[in-house]
């Protein structure tokens, strides 16, 4: 007979330092938060196991730790012996495993209700907002470490210099990214938290920004008072959301009246130096190693999560200007007969807009091409307009299909697509609609010339048309390339964008 675990009694044992062989099934396990969770259960002492529909970056890792990884979903593979269940956001009510664990009556819990319980042990640090948290959150964690900290820590892409997207420590800190998708974050219970920005998105579940501002509101009131959120000074929902905690509020931002500023901004090649000011007072000197404006903004909001845990400035200076990203964040990818390649995971059109800025600054292009795929319909049509003007620093956009990921496709995903350049080539811009990846491969290759930049975005699987142009101009001879570059399709996170944008 399976042993039985009540669902009452589930929280206090996710809530123990050791889970004790616990038996957990992740259905959904290939995401980066997904795989990030399982493998801190793993640590932990769980006996893992799940399922994906496609090999997945993480899994060897995964399985070498001792994890039994299914590709495809199976009712055969849900041992009735299990103690929990975990889905991930996207795993509908109809899929097997999750219909099969329900019907043996297993505990079943979404993922942002296991890192709800999971971080209840600990003081624990949450990064949300609609741009920067899967930067800012692993910076944290970077910075975190630096100081001696040894956090815990959960962010939605894989950061080489953390060793993945999770980690298990022996401090008392739980670094973890925080989705306001399906208000995920709301089952979190951080001890400080920060809110970046606040902008209209995920509009699949929520009806409009004034209830996204309404649900980030309710996020900062689970900070208890003695906390701290820190928050966005020059976005106005930012602030009204983290004023509702019982918490302390600090504010981050370039102008006078913030609690923590960026003054002396200098610049190389995209790469900013600043001092981070704290109250009038300089409180430290640091500079990037990555680009953007907007990454001045994730660094201020990471310190004054640094600031408030205790750890040292002069380490965390150091661990700011030696944080050099998360992969599909502005990733470098190859260069071959004289055509940088880029990727990154923008999606909205905030990142995209800033994404593009950025790395014209950092690489100096003769032009910027960039192969943008949509995610989801209703992000597409909702923000069509948005969207048409963020391209405004790109020399040439190739659009592929919408990918549909929790939605239905079909032909609905092209004329969303086609429509989108369509708009763009109506704001003054030159666009071209095709529709599959290879298509956007052979047309960029065709059009790409010497000191060209080509850039991929998108939340889905646009990596491929990175993967496949690195071949195709990289060759063996002579080649520049990425060694940190990987089949990723994280499904947990989002882009650093510009704090000082929404």
């Amino acid at each position: 007979m399976p042993r039985r675990v009540e669902g009452s009694t589930i929280g206090s044992l996710l809530s123990s330092r050791y889970l004790d062989g616990l038996r957990i099934h992740l259905i959904g396990i290939g995401g980066c938060g997904m795989s990030g969770a399982a493998d801190m259960l793993i640590q932990r002492g769980a006996k893992v196991s799940g399922s994906d529909l496609a090999v997945f970056e993480a899994m060897p890792r995964l399985m070498a730790a001792g994890a039994r990884i299914f590709i495809g979903h199976r009712v055969a593979q849900v041992d009735p012996a299990t103690d929990l269940v975990v889905i991930s956001a996207a795993i509908p009510v109809t899929n097997p495993e999750r219909v099969i664990a329900e019907e043996l009556g297993l505990p079943v819990l979404k993922y942002a209700q296991l890192l709800g319980y999971l971080m209840r042990s600990f003081d624990a640090v949450a990064v949300a907002g609609t741009h920067g948290k899967t930067t800012t959150a692993a910076m944290c964690a970077h910075v975190f470490r630096a100081a001696g900290l040894d956090p815990y820590f959960v962010v939605g892409a894989h950061c080489e210099q953390l060793g993945g997207s999770s980690g298990v420590g022996n401090g008392r800190h739980f670094v973890v990214e925080s989705c306001e998708f399906d208000r995920s974050f709301l089952h979190f219970h951080p001890r400080s938290a920060a809110i970046l920005n606040i902008e209209a998105d995920h509009l699949d579940c929520f009806r409009d920004l004034e209830e996204i501002t309404a649900a980030f509101a309710d996020f900062a009131r689970r900070v208890p008072a003695g906390g701290l959120v820190v928050c966005n000074g020059e976005d106005v929902r930012a602030r009204r959301a983290a004023t509702a905690s019982d918490a302390a509020v600090q504010t981050f931002g370039y102008r006078p009246g913030v609690d923590w500023r960026a003054v002396g901004l200098r610049t190389d090649r995209g790469r900013f130096a600043f001092d981070a000011e704290f109250r009038g007072d300089v409180f430290l000197s640091t500079s990037l190693a990555i680009p953007g404006l907007h990454n001045v903004g994730n660094a201020l909001a990471a310190i004054a999560l640094g600031h408030h845990a205790g750890a040292d400035p002069e380490a965390m200076a150091a661990a700011v200007a030696s944080f050099r990203g998360v992969n599909r964040r502005l990733t470098f990818r190859g260069k071959g007969r004289g055509v940088t390649i880029l990727d990154d995971y923008a999606h909205h059109p905030t990142e995209v807009r800033v994404t593009i800025e950025a790395a014209r600054y950092r690489y100096e292009p003769r032009r910027a091409l960039v192969v943008f795929q949509p995610h989801q319909q209703t992000r597409t049509w909702r923000l069509m307009d948005e969207f048409a003007v963020s391209f405004a620093a790109a020399d040439e956009v190739v659009i592929p299909d919408v990918y549909g990921a929790r939605e239905a496709g079909g032909e609905a995903n092209g004329r969303a697509s086609e429509e989108l350049a369509s708009r763009i080539v109506g704001c003054g811009g030159r666009a071209h609609y095709v529709p599959t990846l290879r298509d956007a491969t052979d047309h960029v290759t065709q059009r790409v010339e010497e000191g060209d930049m080509v850039l991929t975005m998108g939340a889905g699987d646009v990596w491929k048309v990175a993967d496949e142009l690195v071949e195709r101009f990289c060759g063996t001879d002579g080649m520049q390339r990425s060694l940190g570059a990987t089949h990723l399709v994280s499904t947990g996170g989002s882009c650093a964008v510009s704090v000082s944008a929404a």
